[in-house]
């Protein structure tokens, strides 16, 4: 069964906001913020709700850079995640029950603490990029096999 998520990085100047999972799924990883939708909501919908639940801050616009599908063979279900980009905001990032946001330099990107694939398409978004993919993993942290490609 297909389930589709999003996954929203905010991206300004030289760095981008990541932030510390801190229960559910990703625990312990720096990574973007985002979500599943709820029922009828449009898929930026989805973002820009789970932005401000994650992080505290409102987002007027985003823009989706990537689609990347990910399969675990411990788990039946593929993952559709939808990457989008923010650069505008308002509000100050605020730490929450799930998610302690913090900034990062694009030249220290803390990717040791990330998901692993995170390495691989992170600078095509960087370059502000249009992508899609596919990872295959062992577990949760080992890739055996992956497509990517910028469109």
């Amino acid at each position: 069964m297909k389930k589709v998520h999003t996954l929203c990085i905010i991206h300004k100047g030289n760095k981008i906001l990541l932030g510390m999972k801190k229960r559910g799924f990703g625990v312990g990883r720096w990574n973007g913020f985002g979500g599943k939708p709820k029922v009828g909501e449009k898929i930026e919908e989805t973002a820009k709700r789970e932005i401000s639940e994650e992080a505290k801050i409102k987002v007027a616009s985003v823009e989706e850079l990537g689609i990347i599908n990910f399969e675990y063979d411990i788990n039946p279900d593929v993952l559709e995640v939808h990457i989008f980009k923010v650069t505008d905001f308002t509000g100050l990032p605020e730490e929450t029950e799930e998610m302690k946001p913090e900034w990062f330099d694009i030249d220290k990107i803390p990717f040791k603490n990330m998901w692993p694939d995170d390495q691989y398409w992170m600078p095509l978004f960087l370059k502000n990029k249009k992508f899609k993919g596919k990872f295959i993993f062992e577990g949760f942290d080992k890739i055996i096999d992956y497509k990517l490609e910028d469109l």
